[in-house]
This record gives structure tokens, C-alpha cells and sequence, in this order.
């Protein structure tokens, strides 16, 4: 090596070993705001020292810049993997209580069901332990028109049929003596079609409906005898069931029950 290299060199170790002892390097600038030390710091150090070594006062400062970019790069890929880190804990801790909140609605759900099964059940053992499950509607002479009274049971009789799957509603219409055969069946038709609406009404389907006009053939009404006229003419609404359905003739007949009214 010649003497000119070697001051060179030694010219650069002394510029690298004054600058790295000054102070604002080697106390506090090298320390980041998070107490580690700030990689861009150190890697001017570094490569000012190296650079100042090869190639002098001009090396130390090509040294210092390709240091510190290389530091800030170390620096910048470090604070990412800390930021992945941090986003990867918030997406495990969203996870969890996602986690938590499916877990929750599972038991509110099996708690519906079974609250829903028990209901079920109950309704079960109650329409066991009736015998007949429905009602009757009367009219006045002459008409096929529901009365207000009649309106709400028929429809919370709807309802309940709506809610026990396997049932169906028979709809019987009747009809007093008075007049034609062939009137009084239409007149009991018709009758047995306005019921059957008020309950669709409640919410079964007019499928499970089972419409019967009887007309006057079921009456035993003494001839002018107006108080069992006003028996005559009426529906009878029952509940049946596959195990528990019964003859329209004798659903009809159990169901006739005194009803005050005058009139054919």
C-alpha cells in the first residue's frame, strides 16, 4: 500500500472514530422514542466507520448515506412485522368473540326449541283430555250472515286448528223444515261457507276444512214449534283428528244445545 493510501485510510478511521464520539451519536440520537436502538442510527455508524476505513474522508460519507438506508429499510420491515403482529392479535381476538356470539345464539336457539317442544307437548295433552274441541253458530231466519259475537271465538278456534298440524276443521250447516229441500240445502250451504271463512280467517287452510250441508234432514222440530226452529238453524264447527274423528250425523246430533230465537 502506498503512503498516500495510508493516510487516506488513516485519515478516515480518525474522521469515523471522531464522529462516532461525539455526544449526539454515541448517547442519544442512536436510542429510538421506544427505548431500542433506531437501526438507521446504527447503520450510519456502521457505515460511515467502514466506509471512512476504505476510502477515507469521501468513503465515510458514501458509507454513512448506503448505511443509513440500509438501516431505515431494517427499521421500516421491522415496525411492519410489529404492525402484522398487533393486526394479527386484533383479527384473533374479533375471531374469538365472534366465536363467543355463534355460541350464545346456539343456546338461545335450543332454548326456543325446547321452549317450542314443551308448548307442543302440552297442547297435546290438552286436546287428549277434551272429548270435542269446537262450536256452534246460530242464525236467524232466512240468513247466512255471522253475528259479531261470533266473530272472535271462530277466529281463536281457526287459529288453534292452524297449530296442531294433523287437524281438520268439519263444518256442518243444518237448516229448519220451513221450505224446499232443495232451499234449505243451499240455505245451509251457504251458512257452513261463512264459517268456514271466518275461521280461514284464523290462520288454518281452507284445505283442512271439511264443508257439509245437511239442510233440514237432521231436524226433529215439531211442526210450528218455533224455539226448536231456532235450534235448526246453526253450524257445528268440530276438531278432528285422525284418532279422535267422528261421524258428521253424530257430531251433529251431540252438538245441538238450546239457543234462544224465534222465526223459521
Amino acid at each position: 500500500m502506498s503512503t498516500r493510501n495510508v493516510k487516506i485510510a488513516a485519515m478516515g478511521l480518525a474522521v469515523a472514530a471522531c464522529i462516532a464520539g461525539l455526544p449526539a451519536w454515541a448517547g442519544g440520537a442512536a436510542t429510538g422514542p421506544d427505548g431500542n436502538a433506531k437501526a438507521e442510527d446504527i447503520g450510519i455508524l456502521t457505515g460511515l466507520a467502514v466506509g471512512a476505513a476504505a476510502g477515507g474522508p469521501v468513503g465515510a460519507l458514501i458509507g454513512a448515506a448506503a448505511g443509513g438506508l440500509l438501516g431505515d429499510r431494517f427499521h421500516q420491515q421491522k415496525q411492519t412485522a410489529k404492525q402484522l403482529s398487533t393486526d394479527l392479535g386484533a383479527s384473533e381476538a374479533e375471531r374469538a368473540r365472534l366465536a363467543a356470539n355463534v355460541t350464545e345464539l346456539n343456546g338461545s336457539l335450543a332454548q326456543s326449541q325446547a321452549g317450542a317442544q314443551a308448548q307442543g307437548a302440552q297442547l297435546e295433552h290438552t286436546l287428549a283430555a277434551v272429548d270435542a274441541v269446537g262450536m256452534d253458530v246460530s242464525f236467524r231466519t232466512d240468513d247466512a250472515s255471522i253475528k259479531v259475537e261470533d266473530l272472535a271465538p271462530l277466529l281463536k278456534l281457526g287459529a288453534l286448528a292452524a297449530a296442531v298440524p294433523d287437524a281438520r276443521l268439519r263444518i256442518a250447516g243444518f237448516a229448519d223444515p220451513r221450505g224446499s229441500a232443495a232451499y234449505n240445502d243451499a240455505l245451509s250451504q251457504r251458512r257452513a261457507e261463512a264459517v268456514a271463512a271466518a275461521l280461514a280467517c284464523g290462520g288454518i287452510e281452507p284445505e283442512r276444512l271439511i264443508i257439509e250441508a245437511h239442510g233440514a234432514s237432521e231436524s226433529a222440530s215439531v211442526d210450528g214449534d218455533l224455539d226448536a226452529y231456532a235450534l235448526d238453524r246453526r253450524v257445528t264447527v268440530r276438531l278432528e283428528r285422525p284418532s279422535t274423528a267422528t261421524p258428521a250425523s253424530a257430531t251433529a246430533a251431540a252438538s245441538r244445545a238450546p239457543t234462544p230465537g224465534v222465526g223459521p
